[in-house]
């Protein structure tokens, strides 16, 4: 590499070819199964308030603490490259007036997010995701419904083998207040045991410490208590409730008593989609019930749920069951002299407006043009010279079998449709 030749930043990657092809059907594919779901997609800005995320994020989050881009603009605001995309749509919720009728109001979102760690396979300083939100549903069919969407796109996208559902549940404000309580009587008990980090978590949010990946404390992780003997019969119901709606529209799970979700606005249902064919970024797909989010950002209690999915990752999980469908091979129009070069301006824009991928070479003999339709992968070659325009007809080339006929130009489009 050249000295001068500039590269991109650390932990950005430039889509190109079939990483562009991988990440496009991805999107799509979420895209048209949102839609089926009723799903209606909002894409709010990139950078926000800084306050939209440190709000709702919570001051001692990771996010928050050691990850965002912040910066102050021109005019002395704080702002932020969104980490996440929750965050932004409840805010455009909130902001845009949405919290009154018409409810719930179901969301899909894609594009980029930024964060400020270090760069690994299947983690990028900037990378993409797509999610979904279900504002202002406090029914536990709503989990099972947003739990199942994204179960659907994966089984579109063919990735669902070896992709495994794993939920659990925070309980309601009870529930948790319980268990907060003896997970401080457990972890005090064995403070000096604990990394420096999670002795501060104990103090200040004792559940965060279950999703610490310190070793010393995974060990006392592992034989910590779980909420299930803390949950009031209201949320045990509510559980048992998602677990029964989502073995009705059959989607498989299991039951991991370790997912959490450290901050006060989180309850009831918690779930990750995992898979162990991306060494340790195993999580695909990750979402609960937030429903104290909305008010957070200056709005009314709004029950609601969502996940996010990391597209990168998802794409990785992609590659390996055979990519992106192949776009569809090209139509090469190969005009032989100056006169055909303008009839085949003609021929291009028919095709096109047909629906048709149609390429022209912008220069060179016949053999020339010829070389370029066999390096794009043409299907077709269209050749017309004089003796062509004086016919109104082309000569069709199947440039897979080499067979050629003779075709008039204005019926050219339809043998394509």
């Amino acid at each position: 590499m050249a000295p001068n030749q500039l590269q991109p930043p650390r932990g950005t990657h430039d889509l190109i070819g079939e990483d562009f092809a991988r990440h496009q059907h991805v999107i799509d594919t979420a895209r048209r199964i949102a839609r089926l779901y009723g799903f209606a997609e909002w894409a709010t800005p990139i950078f926000e308030d800084t306050r939209v995320f440190s709000r709702t994020l919570g001051d001692t989050s990771d996010v928050v603490t050691k990850e965002m881009y912040t910066f102050e603009d021109r005019g002395g605001e704080s702002v932020t490259l969104r980490p996440e995309g929750t965050a932004g749509v409840c805010r455009a919720f909130v902001s845009n007036g949405l919290t009154q009728g018409n409810l719930p109001r179901k969301v899909f979102y894609a594009g980029p997010m930024f964060r400020y760690e270090r760069p690994q396979k299947g983690r990028q300083r900037q990378f993409h995701q797509i999610g979904i939100e279900v504002l202002g549903a406090a029914e536990p069919l709503a989990d099972a419904e947003v739990i199942a969407c994204g179960w659907h796109i994966q089984r579109e996208l063919g990735i669902e083998e070896g992709t495994v559902l794993e939920v659990n549940t925070l309980g309601d404000a009870p529930s948790r207040d319980a268990y907060r309580a003896a997970l401080v009587a457990y972890f005090s008990a064995h403070r000096e045991a604990l990394s420096a980090e999670s002795q501060v978590r104990l103090e200040k949010n004792p559940m965060r410490i279950l999703d610490s990946k310190e070793a010393q404390d995974r060990a006392l992780v592992a034989d910590a208590p779980t909420i299930f003997a803390q949950l009031t019969d209201e949320a045990r119901v509510f559980f048992e409730t998602v677990c029964a709606h989502l073995e009705r529209l059959g989607v498989p799970y299991r039951v991991n008593p370790r997912i959490v979700r450290g901050l006060d606005y989180y309850s009831h249902t918690a779930f990750e989609f995992v898979t162990e064919r991306l060494g340790a970024q195993g999580t695909v797909m990750a979402g609960g019930r937030y429903n104290g989010l909305v008010e957070a950002m200056g709005g009314p209690p709004t029950p609601s749920v969502g996940w996010a999915a990391g597209i990168e990752r998802v794409a990785m999980l992609l590659e390996a069951v055979g990519g992106a469908p192949a776009a569809p091979r090209p139509v090469a129009v190969i005009p032989v002299g100056d006169a055909a070069e303008a009839a085949a301006l003609d021929v291009l824009q028919a095709l096109r407006s047909a629906g048709v991928v149609a390429e022209i070479a912008y220069k060179g003999n016949l053999k020339r043009r010829m070389e370029r339709a066999n390096k794009i992968s043409a299907r077709y070659a269209v050749i017309l010279g004089d003796a062509e325009l004086a016919e109104g007809r082309v000569q069709l080339r199947d440039l897979d079998s080499g067979t050629q006929e003779s075709v008039l130009a204005a019926a050219l489009p339809a043998r394509f449709v």
